[in-house]
């Protein structure tokens, strides 16, 4: 009785400390759309693309304008923002996701995929993107950081929210990323 209880013990413990294997790239990661419907990030890769998390009621809202000229000025090259809503800096991004989608249509007329609200910021709600996203690389200090992620998934670069769309930093890179 007693190998049968250390076996077990054995087997329940290796299950809880097994970890599944590591996220290796953003585009093994599902997700949901701002719709609710599911969504895998797998269809962009190849591509390069901004991941980016935004909010409606925020000083860099203004962003949006810049976000979408930079989608619409690179997309035929194979470039994709993905923008994420989150509320976790100042509760500036509290609307449902129909209220996010039309503020962004209406106001700012953006085309880029939007996805689900998420939380960016360390801890057991952290959305899967993020911990994969601040593996290496700072996580958000407010709404509107960006992360640069090459072809294969892996991220390239950190943009803090203070970095406008139209910064020759950011496009000097995706140029770079696009170019291999």
């Amino acid at each position: 009785m007693r190998s049968f209880i250390y076996s077990l013990a054995l087997i329940i413990l290796t299950s809880m400390t097994a970890s599944a294997d590591p996220v290796q790239s953003l585009y093994d990661l599902k997700v949901n759309s701002l719709d609710g419907k599911p969504a895998d990030l797998a269809q962009y890769k190849g591509h390069v693309t901004l991941v980016v998390n935004v909010a409606s009621h925020c000083g860099f809202t203004p962003q949006y304008a810049g976000l979408e000229k930079l989608y619409t000025d690179y997309k035929d090259k194979g470039f994709f923002i993905l923008a994420f809503p989150s509320n976790d800096f100042g509760g500036q991004e509290p609307g449902s996701p129909a209220e996010i989608a039309t503020f962004c249509s209406t106001k700012y007329n953006v085309t880029f995929p939007m996805f689900e609200k998420v939380v960016t910021k360390k801890g057991d709600t952290e959305a899967p993107v993020y911990q994969f996203l601040t593996t290496g690389f700072p996580p958000p200090s407010w709404n509107f950081c960006k992360y640069l992620i090459d072809p294969t998934g892996k991220v390239l670069k950190f943009f803090p929210s203070k970095v406008k769309p139209d910064d020759k930093e950011l496009t000097d890179a995706i140029d770079a990323a696009i170019k291999g």
